[in-house]
């Protein structure tokens, strides 16, 4: 069991626990939080409190955070889209509407579950539910995906990351009509303080960089790629938001008024790499699902 201290300062005084713990960490949700109070994993000047308590200055915070649960998650034999594969790494192309990797609650239907089914050798770096990846992309975002069959090249993969040489391009189609050909959106992102279930562009976020391309301009949309600098999360949705242009068919950050796509029309097609082992430059491309095509070809027909 891990254990954190924090003492409460001036601009935390008469703030709940709760939501001064959750501010502190974008991992940690209110909820969650919630749930250590009331199991007495957290203590105010050595005292048990409840979740409505209100802090004081110089109040001393203990947090006693529980090691994480482990869970069996079963192989289920499922077509994977696979595009590349040997003893280090699988690049996979995820079809929308499925999930990365398994939560407690859901634990099946994942890509995880076909990858374990599909090979028993992946990296167990991320534990439990998350063997062998190394980033992720959305439920209702499609694309590409590199998994690590061995520590070893998880390791390598995420210092890619790290150092920013991953090639990782999306294409999406993004409400209004942007007039610049190129841009590049530079804004830091963290979890929304008043809405913990999504992220948005606030001053003391993590460095965030998403270049974009214009590919092609309809009356009330645009056909975009974006290029991935960093990888946070929902980083291109945020990103899209901030500057007005919001993804189209986006449930969370999207306009109450859009298209009805099943979640947002967003693809990860390109996705490079140096290879962990062999130190080789790999690039690999997934065309459009067809949907997305269809999409296109109907904004086109309506101009």
């Amino acid at each position: 069991m891990e254990k954190q201290e924090h003492i409460i300062d001036e601009e935390q005084v008469n703030e709940r626990i709760d939501k001064v713990l959750s501010s502190l960490n974008n991992e940690w949700s209110r909820t969650q939080v919630q749930t250590w109070i009331k199991e007495g994993n957290v203590l105010v000047n050595g005292k048990k409190i409840k979740t409505n308590y209100k802090s004081n200055l110089h109040d001393k915070i203990e947090i006693s955070i529980p090691d994480p649960e482990e869970l069996d998650v079963v192989p289920e034999e499922m077509a994977l889209d696979i595009y590349y594969e040997d003893k280090d790494v699988i690049v996979v192309n995820k079809p929308k509407g499925m999930v990365v990797h398994p939560a407690p609650g859901h634990l099946t239907g994942t890509l995880v579950n076909g990858l374990m089914a599909h090979c028993k050798d992946l990296s167990g770096i991320n534990g439990v539910l998350r063997p062998g990846i190394v980033h992720r992309i959305d439920k209702d975002t499609s694309g590409l995906l590199m998994v690590a069959k061995n520590d070893y090249a998880h390791e390598h993969l995420v210092n890619q990351l790290v150092e920013k040489t991953v090639t990782r391009k999306y294409r999406a189609v993004v409400h209004g009509n942007i007039q610049h050909d190129y841009g590049t959106i530079n804004a830091p992102i963290a979890r929304d303080p008043k809405e913990r279930q999504s992220m948005t562009v606030i001053d003391n976020g993590k460095h965030a960089v998403t270049h974009f391309q214009v590919l092609e301009r309809f009356p009330d949309f645009t056909f975009v790629e974006c290029q991935l600098e960093t990888g946070r999360t929902h980083q291109i949705r945020v990103h899209m938001k901030y500057i007005g242009y919001p993804l189209a068919g986006d449930p969370k950050y999207g306009p109450r008024k859009t298209i009805d796509f099943g979640g947002q029309v967003l693809h990860a097609g390109v996705l490079g790499f140096v290879h962990p082992r062999s130190g080789e430059y790999l690039e690999f491309e997934a065309p459009l699902p067809q949907d997305f095509v269809e999409l296109l070809n109907k904004l086109r027909n309506n101009r």
